[in-house]
Order: structure tokens, then sequence, then C-alpha cells
């Protein structure tokens, strides 16, 4: 029976995966009548939840994979900017802060296209090559940025950067579009984000992307996530002057 129950919730790889009875009997092979009572036994202890589109995550999964309690503001006042971006351009939506060398997602939200881009909430991925990384990485001092990611500067694909002098030319550039950090096929070869950072009175407190396929054309979708990490920032500091947010340190 254990078995069988994490066959049916390894399907749910995000926040916003929502499946029929018919997709996960399909997918995991059971009968449809053995799913259907494990599905019921979830629900009733409260790892799934059901409603009229389907399955989804319910508050025993979430509180799991959620990330920890200090980071419930930022995902607060991020959540409707992430689902104004998911519907404005039906890419995947990555939330994420840094943590040491890496970058941990607290959401993600997408399509279909979501279940081929290799990340979960909870999970994590190296900061140097990926967006949400260097977005949070450029509003750092270059020695913090040296002793957060020296040791940990290790290619993941041929595109990967290869060493901290590329590393900060590639930071520099990220500060002189605003902010805005590109990368394509450097964390995983058949994916590319544009990405941008979340900055708070002492640093980058966060990060949101746009995902999709390697050969997708982001330029256009990039002044969203600029405008809506701008606008989470106004919300979490509105105290804070915007033109005060330059390179600081994050403990």
């Amino acid at each position: 029976m254990v078995e069988r129950m994490t066959l049916i919730l390894d399907l749910f790889t995000e926040r916003q995966t929502w499946l029929t009875l018919e997709e996960i009997a399909r997918s995991t092979g059971l009968p449809r009548s053995t799913a259907h009572r494990i599905l019921d036994q979830l629900v009733r202890l409260d790892w799934l939840e059901h409603a009229s589109v389907g399955y989804g995550l319910g508050r025993r999964s979430l509180v799991l994979g959620g990330g920890s309690a200090e980071h419930a503001d930022l995902r607060s006042a991020a959540s409707p900017y992430l689902h104004d971006l998911l519907l404005r351009t039906g890419a995947v939506i990555h939330l994420g802060v840094l943590e040491g060398a890496r970058v941990t997602y607290l959401d993600k939200l997408g399509g279909r296209f979501a279940t081929t881009v290799p990340s979960r909430v909870g999970g994590s991925a190296p900061a140097h090559c990926t967006g949400l990384g260097k977005a949070m990485l450029a509003w750092l001092e270059p020695e913090h940025v040296d002793a957060r990611v020296g040791e940990e500067l290790r290619p993941r694909t041929p595109s990967t950067i290869p060493g901290l002098e590329e590393l900060h030319v590639e930071l520099a550039r990220i500060r002189a579009r605003s902010g805005l950090a590109l990368e394509r096929g450097e964390c995983f070869p058949e994916i590319a984000c544009v990405a941008a950072a979340v900055r708070g009175p002492r640093g980058p407190v966060g990060a949101i992307s746009i995902v999709a396929a390697a050969g997708t054309a982001l330029e256009r979708v990039a002044p969203l996530v600029l405008d809506a990490t701008r606008r989470i920032a106004a919300d979490l500091f509105p105290d804070v002057d915007p033109l005060s947010r330059r390179l600081h340190v994050v403990d």
C-alpha cells in the first residue's frame, strides 16, 4: 500500500499540479478502482485534496514541501504576481531564495510544460548556473559572491559559467540590465529562463524567473518579471526608496 501511495504522490511535481482520476490511473498503471480507493484515503488524511478539476496537493504535503516559516511573507507577497505572470505568459514561474551557494525553490507554477522542468518546491540548484541565482548574486559584494560559490562553481553543461572571473563579468551585465538575468542551458541543456531579484533594504530576499524551452525568445517577457519583482519589493518594504537598493551583504 505504501508503495502504491508513493507512486501516486510522486505524480504531483509542484504545488499547482492537478490531475484527474483517469490521468493518475494511467500514469501509475494502477486499476482505476484501486487508484480511486487510495486517493480517497490520501484526501481523508490531508495529503491530497479533491476539487472539480481533479486532485491536488493537500495541507500536509504543502507543509512538508513549502520551505521554512521565515519565507512566509515573501511567498504571500509574491503569490498574486506569480499567478499573474503564469496567466500572461503561460510559462513556468519560479520563486526562489539564495541559501549558501544554492537556490531553494519556494514556489513553482506552470501548465503541462512544468513537468519537463526538473525543479520542485523545496528542491535546490546551484546559484551560479541558474537565472534565479545569478539575479540574486548580482546584488552582493564581489567578495561575498566568491565566498559563497567559489568552491561550488562546477560545470553542469557546456554552457555553464566556468570560473569566478567569468561569473563576475556576467553579474556586471545583469546589473547593467537593471537586474535582469538570462540563462540558456547553463543548468539543464533544454531549459532557458529570465529572472530578476526581489531586493530589500539589506539585499536580495528572493527572485522570480520565467522558464521555457531553450529556444524560446524570452526577451519580450523580461519586462514582466522585472516589474513583478519591483512590485513585490514595494509591497514588502513600502518605506524603502527603490533607488537605495544597491550592492549589499546578505548574512
